[in-house]
């Protein structure tokens, strides 16, 4: 590989991982955004929130609105990820102790390195990658399970119907990933994908949950949710599947639940304990180590 070569796909690198990261940053907020709508029905505020992240593909789209229409086949694709996704999290959350079922649901980075050759031949799992991808989801296990130990607050013991839930949530996300990472089609076209998802959550909400009123600090909050987590970070993280490594993005994804710990702990005003701590180091770690891995064999 020429030197240009090496430096062009080290700026794609670049330009994948920040993508990745700016996704992260943003599904980081989920968790404490969540906790101030608790008290919205859970299919409602998807609904109203992936509706408010469909728009967002309207002014990418430049004038040119048909190009946001998905195809069929690539729209199923599309409802499988967005909504089969929510949709079994969220029966996890209610058949499962929240604590367990929110760590079986982080399964997901590591289904991506796992799973990355059985979508794309090109990729191999090595060592290097899979070892990273062990030890950034301890640290993950750490970072939600901390907290639990630190306040003596013991986990529930037993098998749970919800378990199989969270983990169905996790291999959709992470298949649902790799999969549109392998597909040619335009970032703005997951404007449509969010748009069915949130009909067929607004439909659920309708037949399953309450009337709730909506008040305008909620509706605030509700946009802010479709603009970042349950909107542009979908866009990023389809333009970042695209350019990079999904092994390495898979690894660097083990931060989301670092980053959702610590700004729960920072808008809950409680102290940050050891685990915080640790676990920032292994999750850390494992994506310096994971993610230093040369272009050549990735592009090769």
């Amino acid at each position: 590989m020429q030197a240009d070569d090496v430096g062009r796909d080290r700026d794609q690198d670049m330009k994948s991982d920040l993508l990745a990261l700016s996704a992260i940053l943003m599904w980081s907020t989920l968790a404490s955004l969540g906790l101030w709508l608790s008290h919205i029905p859970p299919f409602l505020l998807t609904g109203l929130s992936l509706l408010v992240g469909s728009l967002i593909a309207i002014p990418l789209a430049r004038g040119d609105i048909r190009a946001i229409i998905a195809p069929i086949k690539l729209l199923a694709i599309g409802i499988f990820g967005l909504f089969g996704y929510h949709l079994l999290i969220f029966l996890a959350l209610r058949s499962a102790p929240a604590v367990e079922a929110n760590l079986l649901n982080y399964l997901w980075p590591l289904a991506i390195v796992v799973l990355a050759p059985v979508f794309n031949p090109r990729l191999r799992l090595s060592q290097r990658h899979l070892l990273a991808a062990i030890v950034g989801f301890c640290g993950a296990a750490i970072a939600i399970l901390g907290r639990q130990a630190e306040d003596g607050v013991a986990l529930s013991g037993g098998w749970q119907l919800g378990y199989l839930y969270a983990i169905g949530a996790a291999l959709i996300w992470a298949s649902y990933s790799l999969w549109t990472s392998q597909l040619s089609f335009r970032t703005i076209q997951i404007g449509s994908f969010s748009a069915l998802s949130a009909v067929l959550s607004l439909a659920l909400h309708f037949f399953t949950e309450a009337p709730t009123q909506i008040k305008l600090i909620d509706a605030g909050l509700i946009v802010v949710l479709g603009l970042g987590p349950l909107g542009a970070a979908f866009y990023c993280w389809d333009a970042a599947l695209k350019l990079g490594d999904p092994r390495r993005i898979g690894i660097l994804a083990f931060l989301t639940p670092l980053l959702s710990t610590i700004l729960l702990l920072v808008t809950s005003d409680l102290s940050m304990g050891w685990h915080i701590g640790l676990a920032a180091a292994m999750i850390i770690g494992s994506a310096i180590f994971g993610t230093k891995q040369t272009t050549q064999g990735y592009r090769s």
